[in-house]
């Protein structure tokens, strides 16, 4: 694996510090986001609040801390000093050029709290989720494997140091409920939180019961949905919300749960071996998230707000993925973890786009099928082909 992973992002980081005064690059811890800031702007100064005397130089004198540095500036994990985010204000109004500032964090609840008091319109916002298949596979020498990368996720530490994903991932989750989430919460039964993140798991794909969550997890209904939003912010998980249009049909409002990386979803399912994972009656779902998780990326990585939903309506008619997020190119997605596509897969899924005026063409089962083609009502797609699609995911 090469030492530096290109990150599709990197361009739009390059053009949104052409475009503001501020950048701000959030995601997931160890995503990613020091490497490619430091990458795309070697020229600035690198400072990170994660070392203790640069954090208490920050804390105690942010008008210094930012006055007496380079004009052009990267603060890594900035949410640890909040007085620095007025400071960045009245500079970056004096001097009024862009690109001065790169923010990065990882706790995505303070960056957004301390932007929005103080850098709001001044500010281009970003997300670096881990690798995606299309940036592992284009540092790659050899041709990846789509369930091998499901096993594995996308983590460039785990890659880079050729980690064993059961090495890794404990090590990852205790650093986060340690640091991330003892400073956002005051969580004293950590055992809880822990049991928390392997009922998510056991429930990805699934509609979120709040109710059923608490009652397994042993603690209330509202610690649960407090809980679940710091997993949500701190980029472990996302909701992915139904679809909603004034239509004749009684639609479900209940959203649904989904891993940003399945390579840690695997792990909380104690799936470790390719075997596992195919043999797994979870596997179903792992393929789905992978599929969903993927596709949020792609919009991510360009820079697009991802507009994503499913469908599900009282006569259970279902369709897995509605993406909006391009205007001209709606598009309707079925997710199978079949190695072979049979007609009844796109069953649902025509009847639905009819009804929503999603063009034919941009019907999609997406499978384990060996190569794409197309079917008499709906393009088949290998995951592989979905998983190398940039831009708007035109076939």
């Amino acid at each position: 694996m090469d030492d530096f992973i290109f990150r599709l992002l990197g361009a739009r980081l390059r053009d949104m510090a052409g475009w503001f005064p501020i950048v701000s690059l959030s995601g997931p811890r160890q995503s990613g986001k020091s490497t490619l800031a430091k990458a795309i702007f070697p020229e600035y100064e690198y400072v990170n609040l994660e070392n203790p005397q640069t954090r208490s130089a920050a804390l105690e004198d942010p008008v210094s801390f930012i006055r007496n540095r380079e004009p052009r500036l990267i603060i890594d994990e900035a949410q640890y000093a909040p007085d620095l985010f007025s400071m960045i204000q009245v500079v970056s109004d004096e001097r009024k050029v862009t690109g001065q500032y790169v923010l990065t964090g990882s706790q995505n609840f303070l960056m957004m709290q301390n932007i929005g008091q103080s850098l709001a319109g001044r500010v281009g916002l970003l997300t670096l989720l881990p690798l995606s298949f299309w940036e592992l596979q284009n540092a790659s020498h050899e041709t990846l494997d789509t369930d091998e990368f499901t096993l594995e996720g996308g983590y460039p530490r785990l890659h880079d140091a050729n980690i064993p994903p059961e090495v890794y991932f404990p090590s990852y989750i205790d650093t986060y409920v340690e640091r991330d989430v003892a400073e956002l919460l005051e969580i004293r039964d950590k055992a809880s939180f822990h049991k928390l993140l392997t009922i998510c798991a056991h429930n990805a794909g699934g509609l979120i019961n709040i109710a059923s969550v608490a009652r397994d997890a042993g603690v209330s209904a509202p610690t649960i949905k407090g809980w679940l939003s710091i997993l949500e912010k701190s980029y472990l998980v996302f909701s992915l919300q139904p679809f909603y249009a004034n239509m004749k049909k009684r639609l479900t409002k209940t959203p649904k749960l989904y891993f940003y990386d399945t390579g840690l979803l695997c792990h909380l399912l104690k799936i470790t071996t390719l075997q596992q994972l195919v043999e797994s009656t979870y596997f179903g779902a792992i393929f789905e998230n992978l599929i969903v998780s993927e596709t949020l990326k792609r919009h991510l990585n360009a820079g697009k707000q991802p507009e994503l939903s499913f469908y599900r309506d009282d006569s259970k008619r279902e369709i897995d993925l509605l993406d909006f997020t391009y205007p001209d190119n709606h598009q309707a997605i079925e997710i199978k973890s079949s190695r072979t596509f049979h007609d009844k897969y796109a069953k649902h899924l025509n009847i639905v786009c009819d009804e929503l005026g999603i063009d034919a063409e941009n019907r999609y089962v997406v499978a384990r099928v060996e190569s794409s083609y197309q079917a008499s009502t709906c393009k088949v797609v290998s995951a592989r082909d979905w998983l190398m699609i940039q831009g708007d995911g035109r076939q």
